[in-house]
């Protein structure tokens, strides 16, 4: 095993990973600790992967498969802290709509937001995105359809950063 290619791939990709993984989850320290998992496990099988070329869509699949393994394990969805805020984030520097985006996109299943962040984020075709889930291209069109929906209904509902009614 080259230890030293693995690392120049792993500095390479990490940043691209860790935004789907944000992506995904909402959660940057979510998503750090699914990147790191996934480096973990494509460094245990680097030498294989290495001989068959597929290193960056293996370390895709690892992590989404870690996303949704997080999802469905419910003891794992409780965040404890030990401070609450009481304000929203000040307006104004342009991240309003990134935010009502965000948030609108954490109202998706899991797998119809992986669906959604594999073909839109990550641009994959619908074949790609079928073979990084495992499932069918027909499953991928079904759930690209239901995803966005679904998103689109998220986004027309109002929200905490939503600040275009005027309060009385």
């Amino acid at each position: 095993m080259d230890e030293q290619e693995f690392r120049g791939w792993a500095v390479a990709g990490r940043s691209g990973l860790r935004r789907t993984a944000f992506l995904l989850s909402g959660d940057w320290y979510l998503a750090d600790d699914l990147v790191q998992e996934a480096l973990v496990r494509v460094y245990l099988a680097w030498s294989r992967l290495e001989r068959d070329g597929e290193i960056t869509a293996y370390a895709r699949r690892v992590l989404l498969n870690l996303y949704l393994d997080y999802r469905r394990r419910p003891g794992r969805r409780e965040r404890p802290t030990d401070r609450i805020p009481d304000h929203a984030a000040p307006a104004g520097d342009g991240s309003d709509e990134r935010d009502k985006l965000l948030a609108a996109l954490r109202q998706v299943p899991p797998r119809q937001r992986a669906v959604l962040v594999l073909r839109f984020w990550e641009d994959l075709s619908v074949e790609q995105a079928a073979h990084a889930l495992g499932t069918s291209t027909g499953n991928v069109k079904s759930q690209t359809s239901r995803g966005l929906a679904t998103l689109r209904a998220a986004l027309d509902q109002p929200t905490a950063f939503d600040h275009s009614e005027e309060q009385a």
